[in-house]
């Protein structure tokens, strides 16, 4: 959703699709309810206390089938 369209989303509308901590850091992945194929990576950097937001747009999602050996 572009920011000009004038909508908005809760925080009710985002979703957590994976998360980990590793010592005092975060990441997570989270998408929302908005069909727009975006997704966020949130990263947490606790020895600084700064938190990173990266966004990022799904292109194509396609199968690749392995042959067994």
């Amino acid at each position: 959703m572009d920011k000009t369209d004038g909508d908005s989303i809760t925080p009710d509308d985002v979703y957590i699709v994976w998360s980990c901590r590793a010592l005092q850091n975060s990441k997570a992945l989270a998408s929302t309810k908005v069909s727009d194929g975006m997704y966020y990576e949130i990263t947490y950097n606790g020895d600084k206390h700064e938190l990173y937001l990266d966004a990022y747009k799904k292109f194509e999602n396609r199968a690749i089938q392995i042959d067994k050996e």
